[in-house]
């Protein structure tokens, strides 16, 4: 049984006025919760990811999604290249490139 069936037939087995209204309240209330430790966390995080990708600069040490450290070396509209090792570089998403890696080894600390 899942749990707009439990709630609706609370609702329908008290017959008062305010039992309508508590499963409603029962969901609305899950929602809250949901959004608190979910979705504003998440939404947080985010917009943190995107003000570092926007200030990121030539000359940056970052870490992209698949866990290649590197050094930027030119950044595009759409792409930046990373240099990983001495005249090696890599042309990559701008979306995969997720944090610096001074800002990952604060965090560890």
């Amino acid at each position: 049984m899942n749990l707009l069936s439990i709630l609706l037939q609370t609702g329908s087995a008290t017959g008062s006025a305010t039992g309508n209204y508590t499963g409603i309240l029962m969901m609305v209330l899950i929602f809250v919760v949901f959004y608190f430790f979910m979705i504003r966390p998440q939404s947080k995080r985010q917009k943190e990811i995107k003000k570092q990708r926007e200030a990121m600069k030539t000359g940056d040490s970052v870490v992209t999604s698949g866990g290649i450290y590197g050094k930027v070396k030119d950044i595009k509209e759409t792409t930046v290249t990373i240099e990983i090792a001495e005249n090696v570089r890599i042309k990559v998403d701008k979306n995969s490139v997720f944090a610096t890696a001074e800002d990952i080894q604060n965090q560890a600390k």
